[in-house]
């Protein structure tokens, strides 16, 4: 790996020109396309193997030269291609469902700054790939070995222009999505989509929900202008639009839209962290407005979140009778585990919510039409809903990885929080977590950026800082 290039369990991501090139892209793809139609995996009985892979890219610049890119290496390991072109994260994990494909690749950085993009892997099942097939798909791009087809055996490209109006056809149709109730609400919304494939897919899904929609940023040129990721301090221009407009709640998602922030009617970013614990109350719960439903059939069982998520969801989940099980960051970890406890909603604490109705994976239009179906049922402005429920700050840092935690390995520094912070409750899953009542603090190596994050969260900015602060010095003296 070199300082930028991160090869990862699910792909491998870096700077376009620098170290993301095309040829490793089309190396790398290659080496996917050999697992992905390996005739040693197991197949359902009976099923003829496909050699499909689905490709889709998100709005990023470089994303048509390496979309070519992977096809050449996909077709030269006999693969043939579904080629679903400018699309999300989410719509591609279902297109690999919908075609029932050996795989599928998306191209996007998600988050990342503009300069970076990426190969993500998701495996037949819709999911990213795990620890063993990410470390196999690693191994034969990296021998110099890969079985090429001979000019016989190359595999085909075929389109699919129909992976975004499915992905919106089946949000509609799922069962907590109340579509009747929203159409009638005819919410206001003010929508950025960051200039990235967000344009492609939200306006319709919103207005196919009955809302009003006004927008900044729609275009899908890939061309952001501003920092990509939808944290507070980046959605200024949406507050402002949100009071402008005179909108009930503001949306914004990130580059490939598996990530969903919301503003509330004040223009006043709320968190990340709350989209997934509205999304909690919509699946798990009952409005104000449906006080005489409270005995009809909910589903039941565990919401599933990563060990940094905030503990807005743990109140939601236990607000409606469920208890939560945390799982190290990564959405394959919180998928496998909700598979494994059959959850009926979880995902992860910075936007991304879970919902397998659907499928088990991201989706920031699941999201967007579950926060604006509580909102319709429970009848209180954001507002509102955030205010009635007990309020944390989160506080998140991050440091350069140095010489000695190059690895992430921070042996060091984990042995002096737990030192400094005796009285803690310990969770070691994913780098250190240590717990206390009303307040946490996270420390783990980065899957996708070479540094340190840390993230606290307490009753107050103060005291959440200060936890941060702690971390900060003992990450710089290892």
């Amino acid at each position: 790996m070199t300082d930028t290039l991160m090869v990862g369990v699910s792909g491998i991501r870096g700077i376009v020109g620098k170290d993301l090139t095309p040829e490793n892209v089309a190396r790398y793809a290659a080496a996917f396309g050999v697992w992905a139609i390996d005739g040693k995996r197991e197949t359902r009985k009976g099923k003829r193997r496909s050699r499909a892979v689905v490709l889709g890219r998100d709005a990023r610049t470089s994303g048509p030269m390496f979309a070519h890119a992977a096809i050449a290496g996909l077709v030269s390991v006999g693969c043939d291609v579904i080629d679903i072109g400018l699309t999300t994260t989410p719509t591609a994990q279902l297109a690999a469902l919908h075609h029932r494909a050996a795989g599928g690749i998306i191209l996007t950085a998600s988050h990342n700054p503009i300069e970076w993009n990426a190969l993500k892997f998701i495996g037949p099942d819709g999911i990213f790939l795990d620890t063993d097939a990410g470390a196999r798909v690693q191994v034969l791009a990296s021998d110099g070995s890969l079985p090429r087809a001979d000019y016989g055996k190359l595999g085909q490209v075929t389109p699919d222009n129909s992976s975004i109006p499915r992905h919106v056809a089946q949000v509609l149709r799922l069962p907590a999505v109340a579509i009747a109730r929203l159409r009638r609400r005819r919410f206001r919304v003010a929508l950025d989509t960051v200039r990235g494939s967000g344009g492609a897919v939200m306006p319709e899904l919103l207005t196919r929900l009955g809302c009003r929609v006004t927008g900044i940023n729609l275009a899908a040129d890939g061309r952001f202008p501003r920092p990509p990721e939808p944290l507070p301090e980046h959605l200024a221009a949406l507050g402002a639009l949100v009071r402008r407009a005179k909108a009930d709640v503001g949306i914004a998602v990130d580059p490939d839209v598996d990530r969903l922030a919301l503003v509330d009617e004040r223009g006043r970013p709320i968190g990340e962290d709350y989209t997934l614990a509205f999304a909690v109350r919509a699946v798990l719960g009952v409005g104000r407005s449906d006080a005489r439903t409270v005995g009809r059939r909910r589903p039941r069982g565990p919401v599933v979140c990563n060990l940094s998520t905030s503990l807005v969801v743990e109140d939601a989940a236990r607000d409606c009778g469920a208890e939560v099980i945390r799982v190290p960051v990564g959405e394959v970890h919180v998928a496998r585990a909700m598979q494994a406890h059959r959850a009926p909603i979880g995902g992860e604490g910075n936007g991304g919510v879970m919902y397998p109705a659907l499928h088990v994976g991201r989706d920031a239009p699941v999201a967007a039409a579950l926060v604006l179906t509580l909102l319709a049922r429970d009848g209180r402005p954001v507002s509102a809903l955030v205010g009635a429920a007990p309020r944390y700050q989160i506080v998140k840092a991050k440091v350069e990885r140095g010489t000695r935690n190059a690895e992430g390995l921070l042996e060091e520094v984990y042995a002096a929080l737990r030192r400094r912070f005796r009285d803690a409750a310990v969770d070691t899953q994913d780098g250190l977590r240590l717990t206390w009542r009303d307040r946490w603090l996270h420390v783990r190596p980065s899957n996708t950026e070479p540094i340190i994050r840390l993230i606290a969260e307490a009753p107050s900015g103060t005291a959440a800082e200060q936890l941060v602060e702690e971390g900060r010095k003992l990450c710089a003296a290892s």
